[in-house]
């Protein structure tokens, strides 16, 4: 009787691990599928909106300033990304109204971004002193790597240039319904590229609508608060992105900002930052805007350069270094 009853205790015990082995294997296919499915209609969805788009410049398949670039990783074991925002328009030089360099220290829970206000007035590497937006017209994302790393002594080791119309893609697929931002007052402005027409108050913000709060200048603040916007904005998208509905979005959104993205950053590394950003998710991620304040003041230069923002570049490059490091 005894081993009967030991044979069948294996016999069940055999079971259960077998049951447990399929129910494993199920949910790793589903999530696998789940992945991969929102992956590809996130792909092919921007994919079709960005071949609409006579304007549309970057492309999806590779980047063209990849053997341009020069940024290697230091071995500190944080990444630094060169983060830029461009409104090229057909065969114009592109242009950058959003600097910024992001710093990221996987396990650390530790994330960081510095604004540099695009009319800060730098020596741009054999090419004389100029405002820095002025260095990505003139030779892209290496020429401002070479660019800040020669005034502000920072090491770059990825960047990412994303469009204006990838800009609305990621704000629509992470919160369909909008993103809630509060407008501190009424806003109105019109140009070529459109119109931003907000009113003061809390409320749900479209990807076009989040785009003209944060580009938004005509006002006392001027690029000052267009800045300090565009850090509140990227902070209310981190939010929005290790919540419970974000993550689980999170690849239909990588799928969505491929089109609309041009950078060096691998699937690979992409991926992996992105597990580890979402297993360790940063609880605030701290800013800094460039020039400081305290050490910065208008001058005008002679043509084509005009007004910039002046300021002491080693006390600059000290701001900066003792807030990375």
């Amino acid at each position: 009787m005894a081993p009967s009853r030991t044979k069948r205790r294996r016999k069940r015990r055999r079971r259960k691990r077998k049951l447990l082995v399929a129910l494993l294997m199920i949910m790793t296919l589903t999530i696998v599928g789940y992945t991969a499915v929102e992956y590809i209609s996130g792909k092919q969805n921007a994919e079709g909106k960005s071949s609409q788009n006579a304007d549309a410049t970057l492309e999806s398949a590779s980047s063209k300033y990849a053997e341009d670039w020069s940024g290697t990783d230091n071995k500190d074991g944080k990444t630094n990304v060169l983060l830029l925002g461009s409104d090229q328009r057909g065969d114009e030089n592109a242009r950058t109204d959003t600097i910024m360099i992001a710093q990221y220290e996987p396990g650390e829970q530790s994330a960081k971004l510095v604004s540099i206000m695009r009319d800060t007035y730098v020596d741009i590497p054999g090419h004389g002193y100029n405002k820095i937006n002025a260095a990505f017209a003139i030779g892209g994302p290496e020429l401002m790597r070479q660019t800040i790393e020669e005034n502000f002594g920072v090491e770059m080791e990825y960047y990412a240039i994303v469009d204006f119309d990838g800009f609305t893609e990621i704000v629509d697929t992470i919160a369909p319904n909008g993103l809630e931002i509060d407008v501190e007052k009424d806003m109105y402005f019109q140009d070529s590229t459109g119109t931003i027409d907000l009113e003061e108050g809390t409320q749900k913000l479209s990807g076009e609508e989040l785009l003209g709060y944060a580009r938004f200048r005509k006002d006392s603040e001027g690029d000052y608060g267009r800045v300090r916007r565009q850090q509140q904005v990227i902070t209310r998208l981190k939010e929005e992105v290790i919540s419970l509905n974000g993550v689980l979005k999170t690849p239909r959104l990588i799928g969505t900002i491929q089109p609309y993205m041009d950078t060096n950053i691998g699937t690979g590394k992409t991926l992996s930052l992105g597990k580890d950003f979402l297993l360790n998710p940063v609880e605030n991620i701290e800013k800094l805007r460039i020039p400081t304040d305290d050490n910065v003041w208008n001058e005008r230069k002679e043509y084509p350069v005009g007004l910039v923002l002046a300021h002491d570049t080693d006390k600059t490059k000290g701001t900066i270094q003792e807030f990375l490091e």
